[in-house]
């Protein structure tokens, strides 16, 4: 490898939504699966709770000047912050409250999740109920108020977490069908217009650029065809991907990016109770990663250092106790896999 990865002693992590509605559990499991090394812990990010607590509506929360409501079509631009803009900023900071709680003198890597200007673009709509993404004025101003209202957030984040290593991740799983044109209009019979792929990484750039000028970021897509070289050119440090949905046409873009310094993020893990089976060989579900890494002709040595184990998706959907089980399995995993790379 011809750099060394920012993610060094991060064998494993999350990928940011969890089960149920309790902050503080919530940070207690994030933190403490990730205890003594064993990983990177996160702000949580509860769903269940509802509007606001989505992830569409936690990003809204953080624009700076741009605020939104919920229809029943989804969320809508709005001219001022009402109710569920500040419900929104109100679990934000239950949640922030919870994690300065349980991470108290921690020092190391610790991730933050926001969805990124091309998904947000997608699922917000424009007051005549069609997404931001027709507008490319709105969608110019939708990056700028939502790196705005990052860089306000993680400078919160550092001020209570003062020991820790702000980590970015952008949730982008949009990114694709916005770049090839998939992306349904309100009355779901036509698509609108692929953006150049030059305005989706400028914008992403502008975005990620939120963390400073020595800060750490990566991207996460758990859609299939992740366009990972051009994440890379936008400045993701790491790209965290669906393992399953990778196909022998993106391989060649994976081994540029490890060899690039690239950290991979690999979710290996499943994220709900019912696809669960065989999770209790750490080994088993790391074996493709080292099959991987042996087609693409990489030293099996890089393995422990240029991928972290995740689940496959966010764990809203699983249980509490699955949650619990798919993040100690997560960094048992990561240690199988540095123990016997090959």
């Amino acid at each position: 490898m011809s750099e060394k990865s920012k993610f060094s002693g991060c064998p494993a992590t999350g990928i940011g939504s969890m089960p149920g509605g309790d902050a503080r559990e919530a940070a207690k499991t994030v933190t403490g699966s990730f205890a003594d090394g064993q990983g990177m812990p996160y702000l949580a990010e509860l769903p269940a709770r509802g509007p606001g607590a989505d992830m569409i509506g936690r990003s809204v929360g953080l624009l700076v000047e741009m605020y939104g409501h919920v229809e029943p079509s989804g969320w809508r631009i709005s001219d001022r912050p009402g109710r569920d803009t500040r419900r929104a900023r109100s679990w934000l900071g239950e949640d922030l409250d919870a994690l300065e709680e349980f991470t108290q003198g921690y020092e190391g890597l610790l991730k933050v999740q926001a969805v990124g200007p091309w998904t947000l673009a997608a699922a917000l709509e424009l007051r005549g109920g069609e997404a931001m993404l027709a507008d490319a004025g709105a969608c110019r101003d939708l990056a700028g108020s939502l790196a705005e209202g990052l860089r306000a957030h993680l400078a919160e984040v550092r001020r209570r977490m003062p020991g820790a290593t702000v980590v970015l991740q952008l949730d982008e799983p949009s990114v694709t069908a916005v770049l090839l044109g998939r992306v349904r209009s309100a009355s779901g019979y036509r698509t609108y217009r692929a953006v150049d792929r030059q305005v989706v990484e400028s914008a992403l750039r502008d975005v990620l650029a939120a963390v400073g000028e020595d800060g750490t970021t990566l991207v996460h897509s758990c859609a299939p065809e992740v366009p990972v070289a051009l994440l890379r050119r936008a400045g993701a440090d790491g790209v965290s991907l669906d393992f399953s949905l990778l196909t022998e046409r993106e391989e060649e873009a994976i081994g540029e990016a490890v060899e690039g310094g690239t950290q991979l993020f690999l979710g290996v893990v499943p994220s709900t109770d019912a696809a669960s089976e065989g999770l209790s060989d750490p080994g088993g579900s790391v074996m493709g990663v080292r099959t991987l890494w042996r087609r693409l002709g990489l030293n099996p040595g890089t393995l422990a250092e240029s991928v972290t184990i995740t689940p496959s998706c966010g764990l809203a959907g699983a249980s509490p106790a699955y949650a619990r089980t798919a993040l100690a399995h997560s960094a048992r995993a990561a240690r199988s896999l540095a123990d016997n790379p090959e």
